[in-house]
């Protein structure tokens, strides 16, 4: 889908990626992934080459998804309390849409980043990897969190930093808007 709307104002409603586009988490996702590396070697299974992805899919399948989950948000969390805030955490609740935070990062997470930015008072729902079955770029995140702010796709537009939002955002039928105008990462 490509977008014909270019500015926030033409939505009734706004629907953000959180780190990259609202905050910067301050998470070093290699030391991440090696801890997460050392859990599975501790239960006798090879992770290694993976992403951190592949490895979430990995820990369901060997029935380890809660401590894998536990390491990731325990890092995350940290992150989220060091976080620096990002020049379009500005336009929050600027125009008075229905505003969202929908992210590949833990619900949790999300809501410590937003209350150490004072950013909370401007978001109406938020959705982490883990508040739905499924994570970014399948559609259910962002179709939930659009329900959750009481949005429709056709009014609702997604910004984020990455070809994942993008693909959330066209799977789910919404208009996308790249911070800085194109992706920062391939996340």
């Amino acid at each position: 889908m490509k977008p014909t709307k270019t500015d926030l104002e033409a939505f009734d409603a706004v629907v953000w990626d959180l780190d990259g586009t609202l905050v910067h988490l301050a998470v070093d996702w290699d030391e991440v992934a090696n801890e997460v590396i050392e859990a599975f070697d501790g239960h006798g299974v090879d992770a290694g080459g993976m992403d951190l992805w592949a490895m979430l899919d990995l820990a369901d399948e060997e029935g380890i998804r809660g401590e894998i989950e536990a390491i990731i948000a325990d890092h995350e969390h940290e992150g989220a309390r060091e976080s620096e805030r990002l020049p379009h955490a500005d336009a929050l609740g600027a125009n008075g849409a229905a505003e969202g935070v929908c992210s590949l990062n833990c619900e949790d997470a999300c809501n410590v980043a937003l209350d150490a930015h004072d950013l909370s008072e401007h978001v109406d729902a938020v959705v982490g990897r883990d508040s739905v079955a499924t994570r970014k770029p399948d559609p259910k995140p962002l179709l939930e969190t659009i329900d959750r702010i009481g949005a429709d796709t056709e009014s609702t537009v997604f910004v984020g930093d990455s070809l994942t939002d993008e693909h959330a955002a066209d799977r789910a039928g919404v208009e996308f808007l790249y911070v800085g105008g194109r992706p920062s990462s391939l996340g």
